[in-house]
């Protein structure tokens, strides 16, 4: 079955404009799911929302509320958050690049597959960005919002596509002295630094993913297939894609988009540098 788009809409680079999809570039379908059972019944447990002292209560009356103190909330009303949810964007804008070491891996959260909209004019400017970030071995930055909130991404070439990985905030990120300030400060003895050493080499071989298998897994597995083949079957009788397709934007000659955001940033830097000399002129003249 052909995957679905989780997110379509539009990647700028200054005055070039190329329509995107994005596709989630990880699957928790090969996970072993556990659900909860009541052995006697062998039906599915079901969980009951419930406030302490009156017991279950109706989805209509649950309200979301920060905790300030112990067992005290600031009450949000839906209509609140509603008003402070960002608008959905169908654009992500490239306002900056780096190179991919400069990244701390712990910013890095959830990958996505890009590819170019089914049309000529997309995928020559998809090609054009991949080849370019890939000569000059950049990684892209830009912003997008989606279901309300915004996201910073990093956007890199991935073999014929590109891999957009959505990243944390920096205030999401816990201080790693925190955890790492109590280990002792000691000088490794150079024999047993050259052992291990001699080790890591002998070991050294080129990363290959599906060599790593899961053992628990595989036995969990095996687990279940053992007990449904001696029937120990129980019978339970009861019982945002981010964003959407946007509309085609204005097609742009790409050569010509190229030239008029090279040309524009140059400008920019004259203008700098005109302001700065200006500025030092009136300096010296005071």
């Amino acid at each position: 079955m052909a995957m679905r788009a989780y997110w379509k809409g539009y990647l700028r680079l200054s005055l070039v404009n190329i329509g995107i999809e994005l596709y989630s570039a990880t699957s928790s379908q090969k996970r072993v799911s556990l659900r909860q059972i009541h052995k006697p019944s062998g039906k599915r447990i079901r969980y009951q929302k419930v406030a302490e002292g009156v017991g279950p209560v109706d989805t209509d009356e649950i309200v979301k509320g920060f905790e300030t103190s112990k067992d005290e909330y600031v009450i949000l009303e839906p209509d609140e958050l509603d008003e402070i949810k960002l608008e959905s964007k169908r654009t992500i804008d490239l306002v900056q690049f780096v190179e991919a070491c400069e990244i701390d891996p712990r910013y890095f959260e959830k990958p996505y597959y890009v590819v170019p909209r089914d049309d000529e004019v997309a995928a020559e400017g998809f090609t054009v960005i991949r080849e370019a970030l890939r000569k000059n071995k950049m990684v892209g930055l830009g912003q997008m919002a989606v279901r309300g909130r915004d996201y910073v991404v990093a956007i890199k070439p991935c073999g014929d596509g590109l891999l957009l990985e959505t990243l944390r905030f920096a205030d999401e990120i816990r201080e790693s002295d925190t955890v790492f300030g109590d280990i002792p400060d000691m000088k490794p003895d150079k024999e047993m630094l050259d052992l291990a050493s001699e080790l890591i080499e002998r070991k050294a071989k080129p990363f290959k993913p599906e060599a790593f298998k899961s053992s628990y897994a595989d036995a969990l597995m095996d687990l279940i297939k053992e007990k449904r083949d001696e029937g120990a079957i129980s019978h339970d009788d009861s019982s945002d894609n981010i964003g959407g397709s946007g509309g085609r934007g204005k097609v742009v000659d790409l050569m010509e988009a190229l030239k008029k955001s090279v040309d524009k940033d140059k400008g920019g830097s004259k203008k700098k540098a005109a302001s700065k000399s200006s500025k030092s002129k009136s300096g010296k003249a005071a």
